[in-house]
């Protein structure tokens, strides 16, 4: 025992070799469900060998680099790592980035933002047994490890430490539940905390949050997704896709979580028959792509035809259609671009909420539901600063809508409001950079 610190490493070993055990046990149900998963969402069927540790040979073009790994879980993480890799790629010419996933969207969404990139390799990361996770670095031997925003993995940690790799946890976040939480695992996770090299923390919450975790070295360096520029493609695609739709109110639900979107189409259906609401139309954007098609048929069985963003031809979007189903990946800023107010998911029901800040790049007011706990300091702030609306439930949520769409002087006031909150907020890349350059 350490007596400076209060921690038990050989309790540590001998919890985290109880974890390791409870991994294998569940290895053929974890496989199993992985396989099912498949079959709604392929992805999950490919490169099942490199979620236990095997690989193939790293072509000549980047077995004679090093390499510098990040790993971001699933689409949100990834997005953020836009900035921090192209910074990564620009100031270290000689090294190549090995970019992980644990998700399928995760990686197509890393594909669409650096398939054509030589220097950029993707993979998913096997899971955290120790066997696995030292396979996966004997294979890239990384000189450096880059964790995006809660992706804490005990035995990954203790693997990177006894190959001597550095662990950077960057835009780093942690809610008091998760807090709360962590403490009910306090043995495991202060040992993971303590093995980090280095934390960059999102605000000044995050980091004391940390820090009670056992993290060392923690840092603010802000909110990598405010660095995050919307391509001038997918605005043109908004653009186009805008003029379509014409002159009608549009409403834009992101990032919607199961239960959500049957709350919006209900409320819409209640409200078929209200003037106020006779042009509008609704874009719902589910979080996760295997819902697309449960949400298209939920609205249709609602009383609202649906029209699904991929079988949207160059024509004009017919009056009839009340909904249009966000079915595409890699597009969200093409939804805001056409939007005229954003609903951000994820906050109606107790999930804590979704990314806001894609919103105010593109300069859109925006409402947000109660529940916000993953989010709540950007949120507290999005709010003060007249960006964002917190809304009580999904009729209030219509309601504010309505009004925004309605005033056009407050709408544009919001807008101006969330266009100047996403710059005060931008410089989170060259904080994290410096923050890393030691350990390269």
């Amino acid at each position: 025992m350490n007596a400076a610190s209060g921690f038990d490493a050989g309790r540590a070993w001998r919890i985290r070799l109880l974890y390791s055990a409870v991994w294998w046990l569940a290895m053929p149900f974890v496989l199993l469900r992985l396989w099912r998963r498949g079959g709604k969402e392929p992805g999950y069927r490919q490169h099942v060998p490199e979620r236990i540790g095997f690989y193939p040979p790293l072509a000549p073009s980047l077995a004679s680099r090093k390499f510098l790994w990040v790993h971001a879980v699933s689409v949100g993480e990834t997005r953020a790592a836009e900035p921090l890799i192209a910074a990564m790629l620009d100031a270290y010419p000689e090294h190549a980035i090995l970019l992980t996933h644990m998700t399928a969207t995760g990686r197509a969404t890393g594909q669409a933002l650096f398939g054509k990139s030589p220097r950029v390799l993707q993979c998913f990361l096997p899971y955290d047994t120790g066997w696995m996770v030292g396979r996966f670095l004997r294979h890239f031997s990384p000189g450096l490890c880059v964790l995006m925003e809660t992706e804490v993995w005990p035995n990954l940690i203790v693997q990177c430490g006894r190959y001597k790799v550095p662990v950077a946890l960057v835009n780093a976040r942690l809610s008091a539940r998760s807090l709360r939480r962590g403490k009910r695992f306090s043995t495991l996770m202060t040992e993971a905390a303590s093995g980090m090299s280095c934390v960059g923390a999102q605000t000044e919450a995050d980091a004391g949050r940390l820090q009670q975790l056992g993290g060392n070295n923690v840092h603010v360096t802000g909110n990598l997704k405010f660095d995050v520029t919307p391509s001038p493609a997918l605005l043109a695609v908004g653009a186009a896709m805008r003029e379509q739709i014409g002159s009608r109110p549009v409403l834009l639900c992101a990032s919607t979580r199961d239960g959500e979107e049957e709350l919006i189409l209900d409320a819409l259906s209640r409200r078929g028959r209200d003037p106020a609401f006779a042009d509008l139309l609704t874009i719902i954007v589910p979080r996760h792509p295997q819902r697309f098609d449960e949400v298209a048929d939920m609205a249709a069985a609602k009383g609202l035809p649906p029209l699904r963003r991929t079988r949207l031809a160059d024509e004009p979007v017919p009056p009839q259609v009340k909904v249009l189903i966000g079915d595409s990946m890699g597009e969200m800023f093409a939804y805001y671009a056409m939007c005229d107010v954003a609903f951000i998911g994820g906050s109606l029901l107790p999930m804590g909420g979704q990314n806001l800040i894609e919103a105010f790049a593109v300069g859109k007011p925006v409402l947000i539901g109660p529940h916000t706990f993953n989010f709540s300091d950007i949120t507290e702030q999005a709010i003060a600063a007249g960006a964002a609306q917190r809304v009580s439930d999904v009729d209030t949520m219509l309601d504010m809508a309505q009004q925004l769409l309605q005033a056009d002087q407050q709408r544009q006031v919001m807008s101006e409001q969330a266009t100047q909150f996403a710059q005060q907020h931008r410089g989170a890349t060259a904080r994290t950079m410096a923050l890393l350059a030691p350990f390269i």
